[in-house]
């Protein structure tokens, strides 16, 4: 496994991949909260970093798939998967090493976000006037979202040789487990149930995570979501059907 990720890590940092991936995050990240005054901290005047935790999730939506689209696709149309997987690695060793290779990138890509919060804590009337422990618990919040992203991106990428296919399929997936269980509770059909659904999408644990309160419910909701994703994808790749 250390030996897949350390490879497909490398890929990224030799590639445009990451550079891009991270630039744009930072960059677009940073253009909504500092200079655009609808959404800019210093028009609102308040000290926190709602922009971030609200809007960054849309912007992984569209990156996230652009990290993973590969991971798969790229091995069966160049013809290498048959030989990836002729190596003394376990169809796990293989699935994680690459999980955790874009998982990583995405880890990298927020930890330059911190100095938004660092600049944030200064700006404090008194300094130090934020909300942490929200904060701490957005960001844990951020990093399990990244991670089903990732898988989700994953299990695309394993069913198509195609890259584009796999970014367009990892990017509706993305959108209806975070935002599309929240919409379907809103129908007025469901009556009861309505909260059942909503626990069923990603937007309600993140948001519970958002408060400060880290719930081991939420968390193992996380971490259920990104184990089922990645064995669907050993499923995929058990078939051998490439």
């Amino acid at each position: 496994m250390l030996q897949v990720l350390s490879k497909e890590f490398s890929s990224f940092l030799n590639s445009l991949i990451a550079y891009v991936v991270i630039g744009v995050f930072l960059m677009g990240i940073g253009l909504l909260m500092w200079v655009f005054p609808e959404t800019s901290v210093m028009a609102y005047g308040y000290a926190d970093m709602d922009t971030l935790f609200s809007l960054g999730p849309y912007v992984f939506i569209f990156l996230i798939p652009a990290i993973t689209m590969r991971s798969f696709a790229e091995e069966k149309k160049a013809g290498t998967m048959e030989l990836l997987m002729t190596k003394p690695l376990r169809d796990w060793d293989v699935i994680m090493g690459k999980f955790l290779a874009c998982f990583c990138l995405v880890l990298v890509a927020l930890i330059p976000t911190l100095l938004y919060y660092f600049s944030i804590y200064q700006l404090g009337n008194p300094a130090g006037n934020i909300d942490t422990a929200g904060i701490a618990g957005s960001y844990i919040g951020l990093c399990l979202l990244g991670g089903v992203f990732c898988s989700i991106g994953i299990f695309a990428s394993s069913i198509t040789p195609n890259q584009i296919v796999a970014f367009i399929v990892a990017a509706f997936l993305c959108f209806i487990l975070f935002s599309g269980f929240e919409s379907l509770a809103s129908l007025n059909v469901w009556s009861a149930h309505t909260l059942f659904i909503k626990q069923l999408g990603i937007l309600y644990h993140y948001e519970s995570l958002s408060k400060g309160l880290i719930d081991s419910r939420d968390v193992l909701y996380f971490l259920s979501v990104i184990f089922l994703l990645l064995s669907v994808t050993k499923l995929t790749l058990g078939s051998r059907q490439w």
